[in-house]
């Protein structure tokens, strides 16, 4: 049985002038799942989230969003979508409920904010400014916000990027959570190892085109049956697993 297209992409163009940054790109995202859009900074991966979240206008293509045209339905596209905001997006002075009805507010809807710090495990912060909380629970909050529309995709741009491995790890929970509930999220990340833990699919991008998608199990097979043989054996742990057993698991951010 054919999965459920949420977002569909066909041959997206983006250019800033001469430079064309996103080249005729086509992919397809699953309802309910997590997908990887991977790439070193330049790849266009940026442009392409920027134009499905309607914060930027195509060159051309089609760009379809639960059944939504981005150039002609943007206020129904932003009613159902989460934008993931950096640390720089918030009021550092506001406490964390007061932040959420901030937020609550611009999307019209009623929100009691102890549910939502619940859900992210910072319920014993409610009454903390964010230029309080550490690096780890800010990038929690932030997701936090981006579920207050209830909405069907979420966007999270490389949400573990300088956090410690074991707030990396809860991030990692949180994110598994919010897929349980159907929701589908689209996560750019630095970290391999990331994008194979969290991600059904991937989408490797290199100037500003597809070079390749499928699962990450499905394309490092691709690689093996080339030949390709790992500089070093894999062992069944890692060194950040050493580091978190011999720390302790608890959080401690």
């Amino acid at each position: 049985m054919d999965k459920e297209i949420i977002i569909s992409v066909k041959d997206l163009v983006m250019k800033y002038g001469s430079f064309t940054a996103v080249k005729g790109i086509s992919f397809d995202v699953h309802k309910g799942e997590v997908f990887g859009l991977l790439g070193e900074n330049g790849a266009g991966k940026t442009s392409t989230l920027e134009i499905i979240e309607t914060l930027r206008k195509k060159t051309s293509g089609q760009v379809i969003v639960s059944g939504y045209n981005v150039d002609h339905h943007q206020p129904q596209i932003k009613s159902i979508i989460g934008v993931q905001l950096q640390a720089a997006g918030f009021y550092p002075g506001l406490r964390l409920t007061e932040i959420l009805h901030l937020f609550a507010g611009l999307y019209n809807v009623n929100i009691n904010p102890l549910d939502f710090l619940k859900d992210v495990d910072l319920l014993d912060k409610a009454k903390s400014k964010f230029s309080d909380l550490s690096g780890g629970q800010k990038q929690r909050f932030s997701i936090a916000t981006t579920l207050i529309n209830s909405p069907h995709i979420i966007f999270l741009d490389e949400p573990t990027t300088g956090l410690d491995p074991q707030a990396r790890r809860h991030l990692w929970e949180l994110i598994r959570g919010i897929k349980t509930k159907g929701t589908t999220i689209i996560l750019t990340t630095h970290y391999m190892e990331e994008a194979e833990i969290l991600c059904d699919r991937v989408g490797i991008m290199d100037e500003g085109k597809i070079i390749d998608l499928d699962t990450p199990s499905n394309l490092i097979d691709k690689l093996i049956q080339t030949g390709f043989k790992a500089e070093k054996k894999i062992k069944a742990a890692n060194l950040e697993d050493v580091f978190l057993n011999i720390t302790g698991k608890n959080i401690t951010d």
